[in-house]
């Protein structure tokens, strides 16, 4: 049996050969693991607006509630900085912590499944020697009732979790592999771009084919003519993902702009060149769309019907979204929403924001602010609380989003929004059937115990007699 001193030596030796192999981390193998966290985007969720890097605590709305991120800096009391290689590993790519419970796919460890061990081991030194630790607690995520029960992701990970590394293509290119490689794992695009089932699984058979990510809409970007991206050349991709923008047809906002900022914009050339070619090659799907996002509306406004009108006159009748909009939105993108010339304000027409309801909605509430390498792209948000400055009430937006799609969108073709609409937006995007679902199974299967129960002691009891 192994004495206390004999146990407390191991024990040492063990900790003394841990930080012997921290410390041999290289320079060039951290630096390749900040790079992998770049194209991960590890900032963008872990990272509160303007606070420290990797600190965690942003809160993010999500169909069954409100998740809170983590502290991933190697902070030993607040972060990872007690996770061995093998604890972050699984983490990284099965979703379990280091205590042994399941993590939420809020973390896109389903995406991450696929790197390879290589890639892992300079993550795990990146964030062990290459990210300041920051001492500051986050509040833990608190579901509803029965989301909250952890132990039920066990199941969910039995069913949709696929941690094994892609299979080789041999008959593709090399670049086509990398960037399958990059779209599939670190830049998690499916987690995002493909719609969800019953049990929030993605749909593999609608991949890239477009879904709802809490107030916005990550649109359809397979190869579909009409519906995805069909039209747009690798170059125009790639120059997207560096820029977050393209003349005349769309730019980033909401979750897609962070992920400019933070990721696709810091990527080498090479890299972001390998995805464009993937993404093209992703077979076609319709998601019902008959005309394409990029090319409807026209310029136009309605001045001739507001002159002479008084403001509260066109507040409260048909002119309303006519004038909220030259109120608040002709002095950027200009009277008949031609934008600017060189296209900082961009057109609202010829624009996908404008023909996507969630998206042109998210936009007037939530605003634009992206930081790119030509400057600030910024648009106040109109959604702020009452009385506050810019503040614009559901009615208002509803109004205003009406007059927009209807004369820069789909037109006639438009669904009209009312002020519900605008609240779901407001409060994060459509909730889940999953919780109700979740609750009812629960509720049945207890009357069935108690059935079986009762059941069991009239028989019993019957026997008894």
């Amino acid at each position: 049996m192994m004495t206390l001193k004999k146990l407390y030596l191991f024990a040492a030796t063990s900790l003394l050969a841990l930080q012997a192999g921290a410390a041999g981390f290289s320079p060039a193998l951290i630096e390749q693991g900040r790079y992998l966290a770049t194209a991960s985007d590890c900032i963008a969720c872990h990272s509160v607006h303007n606070g420290k890097p990797m600190a965690g605590g942003l809160r993010m709305a999500s169909p069954v509630g409100e998740i809170v991120s983590t502290n991933i800096t190697p902070s030993k009391q607040f972060g990872i900085g007690n996770y061995t290689e093998q604890q972050f590993a699984d983490a990284l790519r099965k979703g379990i912590r280091a205590d042994g419970a399941p993590l939420y796919p809020a973390m896109p460890y389903t995406a991450y499944a696929v790197m390879s061990d290589a890639d892992v081991h300079a993550l795990y030194a990146y964030f062990m020697q290459g990210v300041p630790a920051v001492e500051q607690a986050t509040l833990p995520t608190s579901l509803p009732f029965p989301m909250n029960i952890r132990s039920s992701m066990h199941v969910w990970n039995a069913l949709f979790l696929h941690d094994k590394p892609l299979s080789p293509e041999p008959a593709r290119s090399e670049q086509w592999q990398r960037g399958r490689y990059l779209a599939e794992g670190a830049a998690h695009c499916s987690t995002c771009h493909t719609p969800r089932g019953v049990l929030m699984q993605e749909k593999s058979g609608e991949f890239l084919g477009g879904a709802q990510v809490g107030s916005w809409y990550a649109p359809n970007i397979t190869s579909h003519a009409t519906a995805g991206i069909g039209g747009w050349t690798e170059a125009e991709l790639v120059q997207y993902l560096r820029t977050g923008r393209i003349a005349g047809k769309a730019q980033a906002a909401g979750s897609m702009a962070e992920a400019i900022s933070y990721s696709f914009s810091k990527m080498t050339d090479g890299d972001l060149q390998a995805i464009a070619t993937y993404i093209k090659s992703v077979p076609p799907v319709d998601s019902g769309d008959k005309v394409s996002r990029f090319g409807q509306g026209q310029p136009g406004h309605a001045l001739d019907q507001l002159r002479g009108v008084g403001y509260k006159t066109a507040m409260q009748g048909q002119l309303q979204g006519a004038q909220l909009f030259s109120a608040n939105c002709a002095s950027c993108h200009g009277a008949s929403a031609q934008g600017t010339k060189d296209g900082y304000y961009p057109s609202l027409f010829h624009n996908s924001a404008t023909v996507n309801t969630s998206n042109l909605l998210a936009t007037i509430l939530l605003g634009v602010d992206r930081k790119t390498q030509e400057g600030h792209v910024f648009m106040p948000p109109f959604g702020a609380q009452a009385n506050a400055l810019n503040s614009l009430s559901n009615d208002e937006i509803a109004s205003l989003a009406n007059y927009i799609q209807l004369r820069y969108g789909a037109g006639a073709n438009a669904a009209t929004v009312k002020a519900a609409d605008v609240e779901v937006i407001r409060q994060g995007g459509p909730g889940s059937h999953l919780l109700l679902l979740a609750r009812l199974g629960m509720a049945a299967g207890l009357l069935a115990v108690i059935a079986i129960v009762i059941l069991i002691l009239r028989r019993r009891k019957k026997a008894q007699q």
